[in-house]
């Protein structure tokens, strides 16, 4: 006989339920939160189980590390068609959505999702890290222009490395101005050396790796948007197509089609986000930088084109001499 375990991950304690291949309740817990905790609770167990499975969330990739390196077989569900699965349920507790779990578990209907290996989760933890500091920084420049605009001080453009001076030169002999920005400009410095610093080790990985060094030489390809794909895809190997991968971030339009029903929608926007923004981003650069080279070869041939007329014009003989 084969069994099932399906566990609801929370903070504290998690739900696990063991089911047999018939879909009978064999086993109810609740357990700690703990790699030790659930190894241990599997490990006491009468029986062997044949698969455990999860749903993908922040504390799944420690615990399927963990179950995967004492022996068992674990699977992370992919957590829509989880929430699609068990959305029948009047009644939502972790107990039963471990129920729920193993039963798709036992039945297969389920869509795995890619474990990140170490290195790959190291260097999303990096981006995320820089992404957050890039975005307080923004988030602080941009309030003390709007609090000096409510004083009729414009910044106005002005480069990162001189909008500390300029932000001095507005708020000079304005007592209560100076106490409120003095504060911002120093948490503005803080978060600008922090972020610098993890932008260099950005950048030092990115030169490092080969993968990303080939994907730089794309056009409108850089350090971030090559060390972001990079990290998610991971291992090529599990993509069968090279067609999949724009399906896997959501890059490929939705499709419905019910009766005489039949329309395709806009892109279906699942899987990683950070990843779709920075194609996305990379995608524009690379327009833009086409466009703007156009344009110069535009009005390059148009230069050339007045001179030949205007030489040509020189040639014809004026009427009446």
């Amino acid at each position: 006989m084969e069994y099932y375990a399906g566990i609801d991950v929370s903070l504290k304690e998690s739900s696990v339920c063991v089911v047999d291949a018939t879909g009978k309740l064999v086993r109810e817990a609740k357990v700690g939160s703990e790699p030790e905790c659930l190894v241990g609770f599997f490990a006491q167990l009468e029986f062997p189980v044949e698969r455990i499975g999860l749903e993908a969330g922040p504390l799944s990739q420690w615990l399927y590390a963990a179950l995967a390196a004492a022996g068992h077989e674990v699977v992370l569900l992919e957590t829509r068609h989880v929430k699609a699965a068990l959305s029948a349920m009047t009644v939502k507790t972790g107990r039963k959505d471990a129920r729920g779990i193993a039963q798709l578990l036992r039945m297969g209907w389920y869509r795995p999702v890619h474990a990140k290996s170490s290195p790959a989760q190291d260097t999303r933890a990096l981006l995320v890290g820089r992404k957050l500091l890039q975005s307080k920084l923004l988030d602080v420049e941009l309030s003390i222009r709007g609090i000096l605009r409510g004083y009729g001080l414009k910044v106005g453009e002005v480069s990162r490395g001189r909008f500390e001076v300029r932000i001095r030169e507005l708020i000079a002999g304005h007592a209560t101005l100076s106490t409120v920005i003095d504060a911002m400009l120093t948490a503005r410095a803080v978060l600008w050396s922090e972020f610098t610093k993890l932008h260099r080790e950005m950048l030092r990985i990115a030169r490092a790796d080969k993968v990303c060094q080939r994907l730089m030489s794309a056009p409108g390809v850089g350090a971030l948007v090559a060390l972001t794909y990079r990290s998610a895809v991971d291992d090529p190997a599990r993509f069968q197509k090279s067609s999949t991968v724009g399906a896997y971030f959501g890059l490929t339009p939705k499709k419905y089609q019910s009766g005489e029903t039949d329309r395709d929608g806009g892109v279906s926007k699942v899987g990683d986000a950070m990843v779709r923004t920075a194609l996305f981003e990379s995608v524009r650069i690379s327009v833009n930088r086409d466009s703007d080279f156009s344009k110069s070869r535009t009005s390059i041939s148009l230069s050339r084109g007045q001179r030949d007329r205007t030489n040509s014009a020189s040639l014809v003989p004026v009427r009446g001499d």
